[in-house]
């Protein structure tokens, strides 16, 4: 199952695939006050905002705009339904059921069929380039992973890889073309949590070792609505990503490769970004094949 992160300057949820690209939580205050039921999402909305994975009731009372008592009860609450777990004293975290709850919208969001059929296109509007499509890994941090490929009579072995090898190896999202299209919508946590991990050796000779670099190219990514690789991930060929977006929240990247031979022109930008725009809309609740 893909994980979705929706990016902004606050906010961490990788088991609850959540945090906004604009900063926005869905929160609604309203004038009077709130119900009862807008209290409970606001609490569960605090977890995004936070750094860290276990949380305090003051600290989730803060966040959510509650005073104290009203968020240990809802706590409370919430832990004998698995939406809360507690961990340790006084300290609690999204629970199963939160995860659950993610997993079942995700289970019905990307339509194979829709995918593989855009995939197809952007191979061919790019000439032949090798197109990719990469969601959040599931598990073990912010990562990304293959999800589907349009590659053509191509057994990869020009990339050295082999598709099984494409398809289930999880990647670092400082690296690569996609990585970094994913990576700038993330929320400002995350971005500093994967920017802190060691700079990978085993890439290519483009890939950003310098953390200034990485930092100035995720602005630029949300500038522009796209990012260039020049042989960041693998010798001999460049990239261009664009991100998947699901009503604002980041869900993936589509990707293609081409030989260094070949730059990365504006039709192969348009044509990234028309993808990702096709595959963003596909993830919307009318789907159909564009």
């Amino acid at each position: 199952m893909a994980g979705i992160v929706r990016g902004g300057e606050t906010g961490v949820a990788m088991d609850m695939h959540a945090v906004s690209a604009d900063g926005r939580t869905g929160e609604r205050v309203r004038a009077g006050g709130t119900t009862h039921a807008e209290r409970v999402f606001r609490v569960q909305q605090a977890f995004l905002k936070l750094r860290g994975r276990t949380h305090g009731p003051g600290e989730l009372a803060e966040a959510a705009g509650l005073d104290d008592s009203a968020v240990h009860r809802i706590l409370q609450s919430g832990i004998y339904e698995g939406v809360f777990d507690r961990v340790g004293r006084g300290m609690y975290q999204l629970g199963t059921t939160a995860a659950l709850v993610g997993m079942q919208a995700m289970a019905h969001t990307l339509d194979r069929h829709t995918a593989r059929s855009i995939l197809l296109r952007l191979r061919a509007a790019t000439g032949g380039g090798l197109a990719f499509l990469y969601t959040l890994a599931p598990f073990g941090g912010a990562q990304r992973q293959c999800v589907d490929m349009a590659v053509g009579d191509s057994d990869l072995s020009e990339l050295g890889m082999t598709p099984r090898e494409v398809l289930t190896v999880t990647r670092s999202l400082r690296v690569g073309a996609s990585g970094r299209a994913i990576l700038a919508y993330l929320p400002r946590p995350l971005q500093e949590r994967v920017a802190a991990e060691p700079a990978v050796t085993e890439a290519g000779p483009g890939v950003l070792v310098d953390d200034d670099a990485l930092w100035d190219s995720l602005r630029d990514i949300r500038d522009q609505g796209y990012a260039i690789g020049l042989e960041e991930c693998i010798a001999g060929w460049n990239s261009c990503a664009a991100p998947v977006m699901w009503d604002g929240w980041v869900f993936g990247a589509v990707l293609v490769l081409l030989p260094d031979s070949e730059p990365v022109r504006p039709d192969v930008i348009d044509a990234t970004t028309t993808a990702a725009t096709q595959l963003s809309l596909s993830l919307g609740p009318h789907h159909r094949v564009m």
